[in-house]
This record gives structure tokens, sequence and C-alpha cells, in this order.
């Protein structure tokens, strides 16, 4: 059902006929009955909470019409809060005779929705197509591009200490600051393949169930924030040094989950998220440790030094603001949110300085920068 067909059913049913803004839920939920609408049985259960929400049990024309059209907005979402406490339907793990694709939505839906009323929202509205493209295309991507690296090199393991291997126009070389592109296409080259199993495995595992629920858009647009302010946090804090693997990416997807499973703790019904939580900071530690190692205590012989370990940290840090912000935001506009323009704020003025200082920084400040290869 569009907004249009609704406002003419409603009009010709004359449910508001005083035009007060507010329509009974009862009467509108006999209507849909009567009429036999195609209305998902989440948006029934919503409508109650709106109506409970409301003294006399009447919605908002607006919010109805919102949750016809699938859109939902801050006081949709206040409105729901306070009257989900009532909703009459079970929760999800109730849900009986499940295929195995939609217990595999339902899974994603604890996973990561913190509230009862987001997960059946978006159990309800799921739809297969389209798929999480983003995230397994990168994957995918990634792993061709070590594998051709690995079998021209013949090495699998260490790569950047291979003379040819910095030779490549995807990786990020301080002397090479001027081909902007290096500054992404740095996330398709690995160190070896532990970094790279590493981060596969976060993002098919984090990534995907992330931009299955909240999109390609969303999740696209914080993953290349973090690949983005990776690289140009290198060239602000680590001058010399090169940058490659998509961990800028990765942390701020997992920073970004993580910092929500915190925030909503009491909601979340993911199974073990303690020992979860655990382990997952200890793995983002060790790796974090790990490029530490390799960038001052290199174990074998380089011709320059070795890629910063900067871009793990920068990730985070996008991740926990930028990515809090959209996590904390489902199936609601980001534009209308005061704080998802502080963030952009930040980051474009982030982004305006590291432009700036990598123009005029490396010369006023006599940075030794290694030839590139």
């Amino acid at each position: 059902m569009d907004r249009s067909s609704l406002l003419q059913l409603i009009q010709e049913q004359q449910l508001d006929p005083e035009n007060t803004g507010f329509i009974g839920a009862d009467t509108f939920a006999g209507l849909v009955h009567s009429h036999e609408l195609p209305l998902d049985p989440a948006k029934l259960d919503m409508l109650v909470a709106l109506a409970q929400s409301n003294e006399r049990g009447q919605v908002c024309y607006q919010e109805l019409v919102d949750l016809i059209s699938s859109k939902r907005s801050s006081s949709f979402k206040r409105a729901i809060a306070n009257g989900q406490r009532a909703l009459p339907r079970d929760g999800l793990l109730d849900e009986p005779g499940l295929g195995v694709y939609k217990r595999f939505v339902r899974y994603v839906a604890y996973e990561i929705l913190p509230c009862e009323v987001d997960r059946r929202w978006y159990f309800y509205r799921h739809r297969s197509c389209p798929p999480p493209v983003f995230m397994a295309s990168v994957t995918l991507a990634q792993i061709i591009v070590f594998l051709c690296y690995g079998a021209r090199l013949n090495k699998w393991v260490l790569q950047t200490y291979h003379p040819e291997y910095m030779k490549s126009p995807l990786v990020y070389h301080p002397g090479h600051r001027a081909r902007a592109w290096r500054f992404l296409t740095y996330m398709f080259m690995h160190v070896g393949l532990e970094q790279l199993g590493f981060n596969a495995l976060l993002q098919l595992m984090i990534g995907v169930p992330l931009e299955m629920v909240h999109g390609l858009l969303r999740i696209s647009l914080l993953y290349l924030a973090g690949v983005l302010a990776g690289s140009l946090t290198v060239s602000i804090t680590d001058m010399r040094a090169p940058v490659v693997g998509g961990s800028g990416g990765v942390y701020a997807l997992c920073s970004a989950h993580l910092a929500n499973v915190v925030m909503n703790w009491a909601g979340m019904r993911c199974p073990y998220k303690l020992l979860r939580m655990v382990l997952a900071l200890v793995c983002m530690s060790s790796e974090v440790g790990r490029a530490v190692w390799l960038r001052f205590s290199p174990p074998l012989p380089a011709s320059g030094p070795q890629p910063s370990f900067m871009a793990h940290l920068a990730g985070a840090v996008v991740g926990v603001s930028m990515g809090l912000t959209i996590l904390r935001s489902y199936e609601e506009r980001l534009q209308d949110q005061c704080g998802w323009w502080v963030v952009l704020l930040a980051y474009g003025t982030f982004l305006l300085f590291a432009v700036f200082w990598n123009i005029f920084a490396y010369d006023l400040l006599g940075t030794h920068v290694p030839p590139p290869p």
C-alpha cells in the first residue's frame, strides 16, 4: 500500500471526520482486516504500540503514514519506545516453522539490533534482494589481489619485505602522495596471509550482517571513511611509513559494532556476548600489537620503513564516532539528526587539514621521505 492509496482510503472511510490529525488505532486495525489490506504483522504491532503511547489510544496521522511508507523519524521511534512494553506478539525467538534463510535473518537481527521492535521490523521487512554485495565484493577483490601478488612474488607471508611489492600502484607510499587514489586502494594490499585472513574474517562475520541491516550505502560509507582516515592519519603521524591492508575500514566496522553493543548491553540478545566481546578486543589488540612490532622491529632486512599501524587506530576512532551514529539510527534519516552533522563537520575538518598537511607540511618540516620504489 502506498501513501496516496492510504490517504484516499482514510478519506473515503472518514476515519478523521473532525480533522484532528489523529486516528483511532482500533478503527484503523478493523479497516485493515475488513479490506484485507496487505500490512506486515510487525507494522500492526507497532500500530498498537503507537496507540499505547497516546493517552486516548489514537495514532497521529503522519506517524501512520510514515509507518505504512516504511519511514521512521526520531519522534516515531520515541512513540514506539513509550508503548512497546505491552506489544502483543512474542519475540522472534518464538517464531515457529522458519526456513534456513529466515533463521539466518533472525540471527542477524539479534546480532545487530538492540530493540525487539527493531528486530521484528527488520525481520518482516527484509528482502534477499539486493544481497549484501559491498562487503562480499571488497573481500573477494582483496583475496584476488593477494593471490595474484603471492603467485607473482612467490611469497605468501610478509610480502612487504619483497623489493617488488612496494612497486604496486595500489600501495600508499609517502613518496607517491600526489597519486590520490592510493589513499584508498591500499586497502586491497596486505602484508601477508595472516593479515588478509584476519580482515576477511571480520568483514564477513561483522560487515555482512551490518550491511544486511543498515544497507549498502551506510556501511560502504563507514568502511571507506575508515580506510581514508587510516591513510591520512598515517601521512600526518607517521610521515615516512607506507600503508597496506584494509584494517582502517575493518576497525571502523568492528569498533562501531562493539560500541553499539556496549551502549545497548541490556537490550542485546546475542548469545555469549561478554565472552565474544572479550575475544574480539583481544584479537583486535593483538593485531595492533603485531603491526607495531612489524613497524619498529622488522624480523627481516627491509629496504625502507614497514607499513604503519596508525590506520588501525584511525579506523577505530571513525567507528566510535561516525559508525556509532549510523548504527544507532536504524531506519531513521541521518540528515534529520544534529549529531550526524556534527560528525560530518568533524570528519570534513579532518580531511581538509590532512589535505593541506600533505601539500605543505612535508616541505616545511623538512621530512626525509624514503624514495619510492
